[in-house]
């Protein structure tokens, strides 16, 4: 059952169902014959409504005295709505008056439904209480980006290419769509998955190089979506697709020229989203201020560092020493809540809404934690940092084992992180019991991303996959349940209980000093204090491969054993997403790969069911202490 476009789980077989790979690159193009950042990738779906139609004959069928009969039914109802709120009215003005705004501000008319407010849904974890736009301007509507694509003069963008009837073809459809964007090169493209042509909806050139995006959940809808797309140049993109209207953020590095190393959409939130960047930092933005003139503050010791460069007008350094493993550096821009509150008057805000500064070296990726209260970050200098958003803090910091870290992920119930580093091992952190659980052996070379299968994760048992530059696409389950305390316990390695690990999520205010009873900063631990889990199944680039190479960490060489596994592509895996539906890999030139999930067996024996997800050294599941 294996080949070059299927393989085999204990699920079940994953096989390739569509396939879009990068356009060919012209001969005498030299420079954009090797792309220099990999491909990223996300996803969105969205629901679009159905088309309801009625047939003529259906109508005379049924009897056209049912249509009139509708028709005054509808009436009625509006009228007892317009009856409701005119009786309603008085009570909400005088809720609105006593808070402070006008009752202009809450209804137009009684005839007109007014649109609901997506900030204004509930949320598990509000995120920064500040202003989401200036003082004194109405929110009534979400703002949409204000330039149009296809007929703007900027330089910045080189070409924009639509399929025919763009517009015609998404007003067509009905029910779950699932969208995918994903970077290569110098172009940006959004693509339908299982769509029946192979085009791309949109292709959209640059003259700089996306390096990450991310869509707005809390925003997507049939009509529009809200995309950011970071830059080599530090550049923002706030791009809506469905209408081809864009915004620029941080225009020429004016905020930070930096690499733009990852974008998040702040949860539940539809203005605000957080950008790392390569200099060590990560900035907060709202769609839509505009950008401020911004001078961040640079901690003592950092100027003499050579992995950053400073821009002396976008700086100015303190005296206190600053220690990037117990504390993130943070700078509040003037037109911060806290400026505003001391009386300063006629202060405009802008962007951005905060600074962070969290190590010497740069940022390389960050995920929310499930409920919002948490940003797992990691570097270059080998940390993971869990910082707490609200509160502008760091929780707790925790070492790799050997090199940098090169991609997270959060488990979808919020009780693990899971890390892959250039040790070649995928680290599973606890952050709630402040230390490491196990850790992962399979690949043989750097691992490029990580992400956890949401529909194989019940909270006993978890299912994630890896890929490399191994060209390694590894499936892994893991069961908190077998996984047992670490043997030694030695006075280098504390471990706080859980109630006095974590009790952040009642703390608040900006720049608090807050201690922890606990350290912060959590070395890593040996190998005989960790569990190691073995992979489910390891595909590769070569049938029959022996691996020989010496390891940085033991001192020696190491040989791997003989496994048959299979061809994913000839260039560098760098992405990997799990949809409901499908398993999405991407490798650095931009050859995207959508595998359809195996169907679950109707006959499988309850001896089957319950085995599957357990720990076992004959099915390649296991720890090995």
């Amino acid at each position: 059952m294996e080949s070059d476009s299927a393989f085999v789980a204990p699920e079940g077989v994953y096989s390739v169902t569509e396939e879009h790979k990068p356009l060919p690159v012209p001969i005498h193009s030299s420079t954009a014959a090797q792309p220099i950042y990999q491909t990223r990738l996300s996803s969105i779906t969205v629901r679009f409504p159905p088309k309801h139609s009625v047939s003529p004959g259906l109508a005379q069928f049924l009897g056209a005295n049912l249509t009139k009969d509708l028709k005054k039914d509808k009436e009625k109802e509006r009228e007892k709505e317009k009856e409701a709120v005119v009786k309603e009215r008085p009570l909400l003005e005088e809720r609105s008056m006593s808070s402070g705004s006008t009752p202009e501000d809450s209804f137009s008319s009684p005839d007109v439904v007014a649109t609901p407010d997506l900030s204004a849904e509930p949320q598990q974890y509000k995120l920064f209480s500040h202003p989401s736009v200036s003082v004194g301007k109405k929110k009534s509507n979400i703002s949409r980006p204000k330039h149009n694509m296809r007929t703007t003069s900027s330089t910045f963008i080189t070409r924009l290419q639509s399929t025919e009837g763009l517009s015609k073809t998404l007003a067509a459809k009905q029910g779950d769509v699932t969208f995918l964007f994903y970077n290569t090169g110098k172009a940006f493209l959004w693509i339908e998955v299982g769509s029946k042509t192979k085009e791309p909806l949109t292709r959209i050139s640059f003259s700089a190089y996306p390096t990450c995006h991310d869509v707005n959940p809390s925003t997507a809808s049939s009509e529009r979506l809200d995309v950011i797309i970071g830059f080599s140049t530090g550049d923002l993109v706030w791009f809506d697709p469905i209408s081809s209207r864009y915004c620029r953020l941080n225009k020429q590095g004016t905020i930070s020229s930096s690499l733009c190393t990852a974008v998040r959409w702040v949860p539940s939130s539809p203005t605000l989203f957080l950008v790392s960047h390569a200099d060590g930092t990560i900035i907060v933005y709202d769609k839509e201020r505009e950008d401020g003139i911004f001078t961040a503050t640079i901690p003592n010791g950092l100027t003499n560092t050579p992995h950053i460069t400073i821009n002396a007008h976008h700086a100015s350094p303190v005296s206190d020493e600053w220690d990037p493993l117990s504390t993130i550096f943070v700078t509040p821009p003037p037109w911060h809540p806290e400026a505003i509150g001391r009386g300063e008057k006629g202060v405009v805000v802008k962007n951005p809404v905060s600074h962070w500064r969290l190590c010497r070296r740069g940022v390389v990726d960050f995920v929310f934690s499930p409920d919002n209260k948490y940003v797992a970050a990691i570097s270059d200098d080998g940390c993971l940092r869990v910082i707490d958003p609200l509160a502008e803090q760091l929780v707790d910091c925790y070492a790799s084992y050997f090199g940098s870290m090169t991609c997270v992920a959060w488990s979808p119930d919020g009780r693990f992180i899971l890390t892959g580093g250039q040790d070649d091992l995928l680290t599973i952190f606890s952050p709630w019991e402040q230390r490491v659980v196990a850790r992962c052996q399979g690949h043989s070379s750097f691992v490029s991303a990580v992400a956890f299968d949401e529909l194989r994760c019940d909270g006993r048992t978890y299912r994630f996959g890896s890929v490399g530059e191994d060209n390694k696409l590894i499936l892994w389950d893991f069961s908190s349940g077998a996984l047992h305390r670490p043997k030694l316990l030695g006075a280098h390695h504390p471990r706080p209980s859980v109630s006095s690990s974590i009790s952040l999520a009642h703390r608040r205010g900006t720049g608090s000093t807050i201690q922890l009873s606990a350290p912060r900063y959590h070395p890593a631990p040996s190998r005989n204090e960790v569990s190691t889990v073995q992979p489910v199944l390891v595909s590769f680039l070569s049938f029959f491969h022996f691996s020989t190479r010496f390891s940085h960490r033991e001192g020696n060489w190491l040989t791997y054993n003989a496994q048959q596994v299979k061809q994913l592509d000839a260039d560098l895996l760098t992405s990997l997403a799990f949809l409901p539906r499908a398993l999405i890999t991407a490798s650095k030139a931009g050859h995207v790969r959508v595998w359809v999930r195996p169907l679950v067996m109707a006959n499988a024996s309850p001896r089957r069911r319950h085995t599957r997800g357990t720990l076992s050294v004959t099915d390649f599941r296991g720890v090995v202490h």
